[in-house]
C-alpha cells in the first residue's frame, strides 16, 4: 500500500510483485433487476459553487446530454456479491494481494495483522486478511451485515461483478445525472443545505476527524443500502456511506474538453473515477459527498469505504 492518497479516500494499492490484471469472468445475461429508470436529458455537471479541489478537476462546469439508460437503486451488496462469488468462484484484488485498507477505528484484530500505517494518513492501516469477507481484519465477518455495501472491492472486481451480472459500471456523466434526481446544479443530492429538516441525509463523518466520531447519523461505519431517503430518481445514499467506482478513467483537466453528449472520459489513464464520498468525508477537510465532486484512485485498489453500483443501457431486457 503507497502512500499516494487523497484525505478521505483510500491508499492506492502498493505495486505488486506480479502484475495481477482482472480475473476472468463468464459474462451473464443482460438483468435490470434493482434498477430503476433514468429519463433521457442534459445538466450541468460540475462544480457550481467554487467548493471543489483544484486537483480534482471539478471545472469548468459544462452541459452534458444523454440518453435514457437504467441504474442500480442502491450500491451492491454484500449478499449480491457473496451470490456473485459463490457463482463464480471469484477471488478479488484484495484476497489475491492478501492486504487491504481499513480505517483504524474499525480494525478488528491483532497488532500482527497490521503491515503498516499510510505516513500521510496514519488513520488508514494496511491490513493483512482484511477483504470484503472480513471488512474491518481478521476478526471482522459480514454475517449480520447482509444488506451493507460490498467494500474492499477494487475497480476490476466491480467490472467482474458487473460483467457476471450482465450489467456495467457507469460513466461518470451517469452516474452524476442519476444521482442528482433531477435537482440541476444542486450542491446535494437533496438540495443545497446539508441539514434538511434538522436532519442527516447521509452518512458522513461527524466529531473531530479521524480520532472521535459522534455518530449523529447513526453510523461509525458503513449504513444498510437503504438508509436516509432516495433521490428524486429512486437512489438510495449517492452521497456518503460508499466510495463508487464508475467507468471513466480520471483526468482533472478532461472537463474542459469532455464531449457534450454522452462523455466517456479519457481514452486511458492510470486511475480510475470514483464518486459519491463515504463515511469518512467531513467538511472539516473533505467535503466530497457534494454530488459534483471527483475523485480516483488505482483500479486494483481497495478499501473499508469503496463500493459500486451498476448501470446498463435503456434496451437492457430480462431479469
Amino acid at each position: 500500500m503507497s502512500d499516494e492518497i487523497r484525505p478521505c479516500c483510500a491508499p492506492s494499492a502498493a505495486p505488486a510483485d506480479v502484475t495481477l490484471g482482472p480475473a476472468p469472468v463468464v459474462p451473464g445475461a443482460r438483468s435490470t433487476r434493482g434498477q430503476v429508470p433514468i429519463p433521457a436529458g442534459s445538466f450541468t455537471m460540475g462544480d457550481a459553487f467554487g467548493e471543489g479541489y483544484p486537483a480534482d478537476g471539478e471545472t469548468p462546469v459544462h452541459r452534458v446530454e444523454l440518453p435514457a439508460y437504467l441504474m442500480d437503486a442502491t450500491t451492491v451488496t454484500n449478499a449480491q456479491f457473496a451470490t456473485f462469488v459463490k457463482a463464480t468462484g471469484y477471488v478479488t484484488d484484495s484476497e489475491r494481494l492478501g492486504v487491504s485498507a481499513v480505517f483504524h477505528l474499525l480494525f478488528d484484530g491483532s497488532a500482527a495483522d497490521v503491515v503498516n500505517r499510510v505516513e500521510q494518513a496514519p488513520w488508514w492501516l494496511a491490513v493483512r486478511g482484511a477483504s470484503w469477507r472480513r471488512p474491518e481484519g481478521p476478526g471482522s465477518t459480514i454475517a449480520a451485515r447482509q444488506n451493507h455495501p460490498v467494500v474492499h472491492v477494487s475497480w476490476h472486481d466491480a467490472q467482474a461483478y458487473c460483467t457476471w451480472a450482465g450489467k456495467r459500471l457507469p460513466s461518470e456523466a451517469e452516474w452524476e445525472y442519476a444521482a442528482r434526481g433531477g435537482l440541476d446544479g444542486a450542491r446535494y443530492a437533496w438540495g443545497d443545505e446539508l441539514m434538511a429538516r434538522n436532519r442527516w441525509q447521509c452518512n458522513i463523518w461527524q466529531g473531530r476527524f479521524p480520532t472521535h466520531n459522534t455518530e449523529e447519523d447513526g453510523h461509525l461505519g458503513t449504513a444498510p443500502v437503504q438508509t436516509f431517503r432516495p433521490n428524486g430518481y429512486g437512489l438510495w445514499q449517492t452521497a456518503g456511506n460508499v466510495w463508487e467506482w464508475c467507468a471513466d478513467w480520471f483526468d482533472p483537466t478532461y472537463y474542459a474538453r469532455s464531449t457534450l453528449v454522452s462523455p466517456t472520459g479519457p481514452d486511458a489513464g492510470e486511475q480510475r473515477v470514483m464518486r459519491g464520498g463515504s463515511f469518512l468525508c467531513h467538511d472539516s477537510y473533505c467535503n466530497r459527498y457534494r454530488v459534483a465532486a471527483r475523485s480516483s484512485n488505482t483500479p486494483d485498489s481497495a478499501s473499508s469505504n469503496v463500493g459500486f453500483r451498476c448501470a446498463n443501457d435503456a434496451t437492457a431486457a430480462g431479469g
